[in-house]
C-alpha cells in the first residue's frame, strides 16, 4: 500500500472517529430532558437514540453535499488538510465534554477544516461567503428561533392543562416525551450523521476517486450511521448532566415542548441543507422551555458558560485544525506526530474524566455526586 493509500484510510478512520465523538458529544440533544424527567431510563434512551440516529442518516444527503462542496474549494483540498482539520474538531469535542459543556460537534467540524485549510492552501481556499450563509447565520438564528418556540408552546401546555390533575399531566407528556425524544434522534441523524458523510465524501473526491459535485455512496453513509449511533450508545453522560439538570428544572411539559421544537427546526434545516449545530437548538429549546414555564428556575450562569463555548468552538477548532495541519505539512513523518499527539492527548483526557466520572447511574444527581461503585466503564 502505497503513502496515499495509507493516508486516505487514515483520513476515513480518522472520519469515523470524529463521527464517534459527535455522537456521544451531542447523546444530550435528544435524550438529556427524557431522562431527566424519568420518561426514558438512561440505557434504554441511548439505545433509542441509537437505533434512530442510524435510521435517519439514510433519509437524506442534501447536508453531506453541502459539506463535501460548499465551505472549502475541493480543488485545493488535499487528504493532510483534511486530516489535521478532523483532529483539531476530535480535540475541541474531548475537552468540552471533559468539561461537561454542550457545544457544537458541528462547529468544531467547520471550525478544524477551515483552519487546516487555511494554513494549507490559505485563505482563497475558504468560501467565507458560505461560511457565513450556511453555518454562522443559522448558528445565530436557530437557537433563537428554537427557543422562543419552545418557550411559548411551554406557556400554552401549561395554559391548556391548569385544570387537570398534576399526576394525569405529568404522565400524559412523559409518554408524549418518548415520541419527541425520538423524533430528535432521528433528525440529529439526518443532519449531523451528514457531517462526516460530506468529509469522507471530499476526502474521495480529493483523491480522485469521486468526480466533482458527487454525494457519500451507500457505504459512506453506512458507516457515517453505524459511527454516530454507536457513539451515542457510549452515552455522554457527563453533557446529559448539564443538558437536563443544568440549564433549568425540566418537567415533562418542558421536555416535550423543547423536544419537539428542536426536532422541527432540525429537520427543517435539514431539508434545506443547513448543516444546523443540533445542540445549539437543543440548547436554546431547553431555556426557553424554562423561560416559558412560571416559577421556573434557569441558571443563567451555566447559560452564560454554554454560550462562551459556542463563540469559542469555530476560532478554538480551527486554531488546532491549523496548528495540526502546519504539523503534518512537514514531512512523510507530519502526520505520524499529528496522530500520536492526538492519541496522547484523547486518552489524558480520558483518564482526567475517570477521577470524577459520570455514568448512568448518577446522570440525574446533583453535579458532585458521582457514585464510586458505579459502572466506571461509561463514557
Amino acid at each position: 500500500m502505497d503513502g496515499l493509500s495509507v493516508l486516505l484510510v487514515a483520513v476515513i478512520v480518522t472520519a469515523l472517529a470524529f463521527d464517534f465523538t459527535n455522537g456521544f458529544h451531542d447523546t444530550a440533544n435528544s435524550m438529556a430532558t427524557s431522562i431527566a424527567t424519568g420518561a426514558l431510563a438512561p440505557r434504554t434512551a441511548v439505545v433509542v437514540a441509537g437505533v434512530l440516529n442510524l435510521a435517519g442518516a439514510f433519509l437524506s444527503t442534501t447536508v453531506a453535499r453541502t459539506i463535501s462542496g460548499g465551505i472549502v474549494d475541493d480543488h485545493e483540498v488535499t487528504l493532510t488538510m483534511i486530516f489535521a482539520g478532523l483532529i483539531g474538531a476530535i480535540l475541541w469535542n474531548m475537552v468540552t465534554w471533559l468539561a461537561g459543556l454542550p457545544s457544537s460537534s458541528s462547529h468544531a467540524l467547520f471550525g478544524g477544516l477551515i483552519g487546516a485549510v487555511w494554513v494549507g492552501a490559505g485563505g482563497d481556499a475558504v468560501r467565507l461567503g458560505q461560511v457565513v450563509e450556511k453555518i454562522v447565520i443559522p448558528a445565530l438564528v436557530a437557537p433563537v428561533l428554537a427557543g422562543v418556540s419552545a418557550l411559548l408552546a411551554t406557556y400554552l401546555a401549561y395554559v391548556l392543562t391548569r385544570r387537570t390533575p398534576g399526576g394525569e399531566v405529568s404522565r400524559g407528556f412523559r409518554m408524549g416525551q418518548i415520541g419527541s425524544a425520538s423524533l430528535v434522534a432521528l433528525a440529529h441523524g439526518t443532519n449531523d450523521a451528514q457531517k462526516t458523510m460530506g468529509v469522507i465524501t471530499l476526502t474521495l473526491i480529493s483523491a480522485g476517486l469521486l468526480s466533482q459535485g458527487s454525494g457519500p455512496p451507500w457505504w459512506v453513509t453506512l458507516g457515517a450511521g453505524l459511527a454516530i449511533s454507536l457513539g451515542t450508545y457510549a452515552g455522554g453522560w457527563r453533557i446529559i448532566r448539564t443538558m437536563g439538570r443544568g440549564l433549568t428544572d425540566i418537567e415533562s411539559p418542558q421536555g416535550f415542548t423543547a423536544e419537539t421544537t428542536a426536532a422541527t427546526v432540525v429537520l427543517v434545516s435539514s431539508h434545506m441543507g443547513f448543516p444546523l449545530s443540533t445542540t445549539q437548538v437543543c440548547a436554546g429549546g431547553i431555556l426557553g422551555s424554562g423561560l416559558g414555564r412560571k416559577l421556573a428556575q434557569v441558571r443563567w450562569g451555566v447559560a452564560g458558560r454554554i454560550a462562551v463555548s459556542w463563540i469559542l468552538t469555530l476560532p478554538a477548532a480551527a486554531a488546532a485544525g491549523g496548528v495540526a495541519a502546519w504539523l503534518a505539512g512537514r514531512g512523510d513523518i507530519g502526520p505520524v506526530l499529528v496522530a500520536a499527539a492526538a492519541l496522547a492527548a484523547v486518552g489524558g483526557m480520558y483518564a482526567l474524566s475517570r477521577r470524577r466520572p459520570v455514568h448512568a447511574g448518577n446522570v440525574n444527581a446533583p453535579a458532585g455526586a458521582e457514585d464510586e461503585r458505579a459502572d466506571r466503564t461509561a463514557v
